[in-house]
């Protein structure tokens, strides 16, 4: 296999180590949620993972010897974009899942790929062939496997709210993926590290300052606990960038479609992680809902280009 071959399919390890950093962050965060509430738990992951973000720039900077791009017009559109739709997808989600249950949520969330790939396609001109767009809907079917109980399908279409919600907060990821994937796409130079590690850095400094922002016009008591909160903060921060330095990797490899289809191997990663850590096994539907995903994945890599 040829240099350029090995490099076109890196995105592959980079995401799921991307994924397994994501289940690391996910479990560091959990307990931070229960001190600083939600909306300081999140500032965790923007302000201490800011740092940790522009450090992995400067390591890679200083290893490969190359000039931080310039940034286009086009690149802090995108970015601001992305920042923008995340941050407005989790409080979309935060706030469906006050109404209904976590599984029927994610349900809604986990269409995401399917989102992400007509957006990227619409707006990126991203390749899109039907044998991609089945093995994503494969993937996203073994999700909803693993994901509803018995009886919650028709729950899912009972009560509308919720189910908008849920399919706009999916939108708004979906939005948010197709923002980082621009933006890196869109610097003018440097290789795919450092765009992906630029854009990275560019993104949660928008993301701290508006959060930040936010926070302390609105809950002072949840900003100064997440800047107090230092030491248990640390492990999601760093965990947290380096997730994300793995997805924008992924996005400066590939398109945000694959990216975000192959993370959802993180759903499997959750379930191992409960196994194992909680002792909590997992059901015959959550088996299954694996096989399923699996094979969409399996499907996706072989309906590459």
């Amino acid at each position: 296999m040829t240099g350029t071959m090995l490099l076109a399919q890196l995105w592959v390890p980079v995401t799921l180590a991307a994924a397994i950093a994501q289940t690391g962050r996910n479990a560091a965060q959990r307990g931070l949620t229960e001190r600083l509430g939600t909306l300081g738990a999140t500032n965790v992951r923007f302000l201490y993972g800011l740092p940790f973000a522009c450090a992995f720039l400067a390591l890679a900077l200083w290893l490969t010897g190359a000039q931080l791009p310039a940034l286009t017009a086009r690149t802090l559109t995108f970015a601001a974009l992305g920042a923008t739709a995340q941050i407005v997808a989790t409080a979309l989600m935060l706030q469906a899942m006050r109404t209904q249950g976590f599984g029927l949520v994610t349900a809604w969330l986990k269409i995401e790929p399917v989102l992400v790939a007509l957006i990227g396609w619409a707006v990126l001109d991203e390749p899109l062939t039907l044998p991609m767009l089945a093995a994503i809907a494969v993937a996203v079917t073994g999700v909803l496997v693993m994901t509803l109980k018995p009886g919650q399908g028709r729950a899912m279409l009972a009560d509308l709210r919720p189910a908008t919600l849920g399919l706009l907060a999916g939108l708004a990821f979906g939005l948010s993926a197709i923002g980082f994937r621009g933006a890196i796409t869109a610097l003018p130079e440097g290789s795919f590290l450092i765009r992906a590690l630029t854009c990275l850095a560019l993104t949660l400094a928008l993301q701290t300052a508006a959060l930040g922002v936010w926070l302390g016009l609105r809950d002072r008591a949840a900003l100064a606990g997440s800047v107090k909160a230092f030491t248990p903060s640390l492990a999601a921060g760093f965990l947290g960038a380096l997730a994300s330095a793995g997805w924008f990797t992924g996005f400066a490899l590939t398109s945000a479609a694959n990216v975000r289809t192959l993370a959802l191997v993180e759903v499997v990663l959750a379930l191992l992680l409960a196994r194992y850590a909680m002792g909590q096994r997992a059901t015959a539907r959550q088996l299954t809902g694996i096989a399923v995903l699996l094979v969409g994945v399996v499907l996706l890599l072989q309906a590459q280009p």
